[in-house]
């Protein structure tokens, strides 16, 4: 008897050497999201050069990114819903869009900084951080007195608002629970977060003129409008924090016989303190850059003071406002200063939050054993 066999058949393509297979196996390769947005972006700058050649006008770089991500988040849709499936082109779609919002709110961010930077390096010298504006017309001069102001009623400002705001929230968390006090105060603290800033100075300018008697100017009056700003949000930030301690630390110390301010001194605060520094930096950061409030208590002068609490005292947010507002002869120098003014502020609170995260870190809860 004679037994046949039958051909062997050829071997089905592999996906991973048929890209054609691969392309149309239900899943999409990673190079064609990257190819869509590429074309995207080519069909939106010839699309965006028909328009301005037929208006007259420049380039709209702006109108080439919008309409380059909605052809790129309509083409991923339709070509994952024919290779993918419904499902999956949701996915994508839904993804797109959450990219170009997250580049949108980086656009002003990065083109803030930037303007900044551009600009401000034509003022940077060694005399702006070595001297001030004393008996200076026109172009030299410096700001160092708002650099030593702005330090002064910032540090004067935390040391005000940062026990104030952090006893608040012990308060509210630890002892305050479900008293109609508590609930008083959080509402009052919520109000205060809202509250404009030129609210705050002429608070503190109230105070001080009752005290002192009108036109009273002093680098401590800034202080407290400041603190006034910061108050609440340290409040709302170390509350929060507290919050997400774990109710079995507390128990835990209980337990063990522990009294409560003790729990709160040696469980409760340690845990909590890296969310509480950077809370704290958040407010510091929010008042730093204040100009209304303290143009109204600390004012304007052009020479150095350390005393907080004798005559006026300049910030660099009133220094660069001063500067631009009151250009003298040449204009140019007044500006140049201004940016600089502005560049420094900058950099001075990108320097404080990387020390807030240094903080953070070393105080922050030890996992390992």
């Amino acid at each position: 008897m004679t037994v046949t066999t039958a051909p062997p058949s050829s071997p089905a393509p592999s996906t991973a050497t048929d890209p054609t297979r691969r392309l149309t196996s239900g899943h999409l390769s990673g190079w064609v999201p990257w190819a869509i947005l590429v074309a995207s972006a080519i069909f939106g700058a010839l699309l965006m050069g028909v328009f301005a050649l037929a208006d007259g006008t420049g380039f709209n770089i702006a109108g080439w990114a919008i309409v380059s991500a909605l052809l790129y988040l309509v083409l991923i849709t339709s070509v994952s819903t024919l290779v993918e499936g419904r499902r999956r082109a949701v996915d994508r779609l839904v993804t797109g869009v959450v990219t170009v919002a997250f580049a949108i709110a980086m656009i002003p961010l990065v083109s803030v900084a930037w303007t900044v930077v551009v600009n401000g390096i034509a003022g940077i010298s060694a005399d702006f951080f070595s001297m001030s504006m004393r008996n200076v017309v026109g172009e030299g001069g410096g700001a160092l007195h708002a650099i030593v102001g702005t330090l002064l009623i910032t540090l004067a400002a935390a040391v005000i608002s940062i026990p104030i705001g952090i006893f608040t929230a012990i308060y509210l968390i630890e002892y305050g629970e479900g008293r109609r006090v508590a609930r008083g105060i959080t509402f009052l603290v919520d109000v205060m977060t809202g509250i404009p800033s030129i609210v705050a100075g002429l608070f503190a300018y109230a105070v001080f003129a009752l005290i002192f008697g009108p036109g009273i100017r002093l680098g401590i009056m800034g202080s407290v409008s400041l603190a006034v700003l910061m108050i609440p949000v340290v409040v709302r930030s170390s509350e929060e924090m507290l919050r997400l301690v774990p109710n079995e630390l507390r128990e835990a110390s209980y337990a063990l016989g522990v009294p409560k301010w003790r729990t709160i001194v040696k469980v409760v605060l340690p845990t909590s303190m890296a969310g509480i520094t950077t809370g704290v930096m958040l407010s510091i950061s929010r008042v730093i850059g204040e100009t209304a409030p303290l143009l109204l208590t600390a004012g304007v002068t052009t020479s150095m003071n350390y005393n907080l609490f004798e005559g006026r005292m300049m910030t660099l947010p009133v220094f660069a406002y001063s500067q631009y507002m009151n250009q003298g002869i040449p204009a140019q120098a007044y500006i140049d200063r201004a940016w600089a003014a502005a560049l420094t502020l900058i950099v001075i609170v990108m320097v404080l939050n990387l020390i807030a995260r240094g903080v953070a870190r070393i105080f922050s809860p030890k996992l390992g054993r």
